[in-house]
């Protein structure tokens, strides 16, 4: 691939675009990595299934991230990078099989451009450049050399090559030449390795496994990848680049240690919070809306804050306390901001506080907290069908069938005069045999929430009626909102949701039905640890499976489905 350098026509950004649709399609090239002893196997008492080698896109976040951690915070990247598609619940994995386009390339352009600008102007120079050229109005082979090796063993996740490297310096050299400025030559250099395929992708590579003649593993390189856009959401740091060269993320008790101080790091907060905006489908809060006239008090800063506040919870619960994160559907500890204190009907103060709920107050866990209430409901109206949903596919995994495309849906999107609930309402798809499969699934354990509103505002009356929050959740009955916490709570797909979707996002893979012992093995241990995230992240990068490759591309599992002939549950 030829260096992009900026001047050159759209042809220049179509042949990067061609080079990262053939990396995807040829696989990585042979690169010379450090050479190590053999090692031990990393957890012998883990299946020994492995998860497959990826070539994936790192997202806008990602990019932000590693520049920020390379760079310092004050380098700051506006670009939002395209779009991909959820796959297996998670945009993480999704990233595996997005593809790249021209005009997504023009983007990636700009973002490089504009963080290599930063660096080298005149007020980041002194401190980003780690040595000072012997004219500023010309070429000096040797800063170029020094300050593009250490960086490009940074943002490619490994020691560059010679020959790779000797391009860049040269391409430095020939536009500070031509420039008569050593710094805009060190830029343009710089935005050419910003905008290399190596690194806008994770290019997992494997090498033979010592411990186990015949099978691979992940390099040390690529294993150093994985542990970081994991656990910190950005590329890999000096001492983990550094353990990855010595061989020690190949023996358990020096991947033990590097994993020790990843958990121990402040990036960890950065990691799960990526983690759990996936997991919990954040991302369609950039586009939710509600009917002003109908909830005024539902801004666009009550938006940002509701998904903050979730992600707060999460991470005091799990991280900051270390707790079961089954409770995170019962706890009643929580944060509060002054625009969620309108929604909530609580004394607004400044900035974002603790917060405990009443024990008789019906606020209990995610589910009653503004972002799961209106982020699964209609502009004007609650839905119980769609929290149920939700509830579902989100938090058990569980896939709810489609509607079939011929489905009449006037009955309810305009009901009678005499309907007033949403109880009433939905009791409408149960008289079409054609919706009450799904809706049995969905509709019992979302009424219980109708207890709020469409921009989860408690109420006790809807138009005049009182609700009725009675419902059920695969065969436990509860009667309102506090009892679908508890039932949730002692469900066992919560647990094995989470695992799930943490290997999957750890990987970059979907789970598989190859890796039915791995799940089991990882089930088992969070459940002996006390359901402690944590202790969750350490056995999924302590399996065997974590860092072994999979001698064959594994058959994606069926997606778990549900139907109402074999749960247990009340239809009312």
């Amino acid at each position: 691939m030829r260096l992009y350098v900026p001047g050159r026509s759209l042809t220049g950004l179509v042949a990067v675009a061609a080079a990262l649709a053939l990396a995807g399609c040829s696989g990585p090239a042979a690169q010379k990595t450090a050479s190590v002893k053999p090692a031990a196997v990393v957890a012998s008492d883990a299946p020994t299934e492995g998860s497959a080698k990826r070539l994936r896109l790192v997202t806008a976040e990602q990019y932000r991230n590693t520049l920020a951690y390379v760079f310092g915070p004050n380098i700051t990247i506006p670009s939002a990078f395209a779009p991909v598609t959820r796959t297996d619940g998670l945009l993480g994995v999704g990233t595996s099989v997005a593809g790249v386009t021209a005009s997504q390339m023009e983007i990636y352009q700009k973002t490089a451009a504009t963080a290599a600008a930063q660096v080298v102007n005149e007020r980041n120079r002194h401190f980003l450049v780690p040595c000072t050229p012997k004219a500023a109005d010309a070429a000096d082979d040797a800063c170029a050399r020094t300050f593009l090796s250490a960086v490009g063993r940074l943002v490619y996740r490994r020691p560059l090559p010679d020959d790779r490297l000797a391009e860049y310096v040269t391409a430095a050299n020939e536009s500070a030449t031509k420039l008569k400025d050593f710094y805009a030559g060190l830029g343009a250099s710089l935005e050419g390795m910003l905008l290399s395929p190596r690194v806008l992708m994770v290019s997992e590579r494997a090498e033979a496994d010592p411990a186990h003649p015949g099978h691979d593993r992940l390099d040390s390189y690529s294993l150093a990848s994985r542990l970081s856009f994991f656990l910190w959401n950005a590329g890999p740091d000096d001492l983990l680049l550094k353990a990855a060269a010595s061989g020690e993320l190949h023996t358990q008790k020096g991947l033990s240690k590097t994993l020790d101080r990843m958990l121990a790091s402040p990036r960890l907060e950065a990691g799960m919070r990526a983690f759990f905006d996936d997991m919990f489908m954040f991302d369609d809060f950039n586009n939710l809306a509600k009917d002003g006239q109908i909830y005024p008090v539902f801004t666009g800063v009550a938006v940002q804050d509701a998904r903050e506040q979730t992600l707060r919870t999460v991470i005091d619960h799990l991280l900051t306390r270390d707790r079961d994160y089954r409770d995170l559907f019962t706890t009643r500890d929580t944060f509060i901001s002054p625009s969620l204190a309108t929604i909530y009907r609580l004394p607004a103060t400044p900035g974002w506080t603790p917060y405990e709920f009443p024990a008789d107050s019906p606020r209990m866990g995610l589910l009653t907290q503004i972002s799961f209430l209106a982020g699964h409901a209609h502009p004007g109206r609650s839905s119980p069908t769609l929290r149920g949903k939700a509830l579902r596919e989100v938090l058990l995994c569980q896939t709810v069938p489609r509607p079939p495309a011929n489905v009449d849906f006037s009955a309810v999107e305009n009901p009678a005069s005499t309907i007033k609930t949403q109880r009433e309402r939905v009791a409408l798809h149960l008289k079409n045999p054609v919706c009450a499969g799904c809706h049995k699934i969905t509709d019992p354990m979302g009424l219980a929430l109708e207890n709020f509103d469409g921009a989860g505002q408690f109420r006790l009356e809807e138009k005049g009626s009182a609700i009725d929050a009675s419902g059920s959740l695969d065969g436990k009955e509860f009667k309102d909102v506090t009892g679908l916490a508890l039932a949730l709570h002692d469900h066992p797909q919560v647990t094995s949701c989470l695992v799930k979707r943490v290997f999957a996002y750890g990987t970059g893979s979907p789970a598989s039905a190859d890796e039915k012992a791995t799940l089991d093995y990882l089930n088992k241990n969070f459940a002996a640890g006390g359901y402690r995230l944590r202790n969750l992240l350490k056995t999924v990068v302590m399996s065997s499976a974590f860092s072994t490759v999979a001698t064959s591309t594994p058959e994606p599992a069926k997606t778990a489905s549900i139907s109402a002939s074999h749960i247990k549950t009340d239809a009312q």
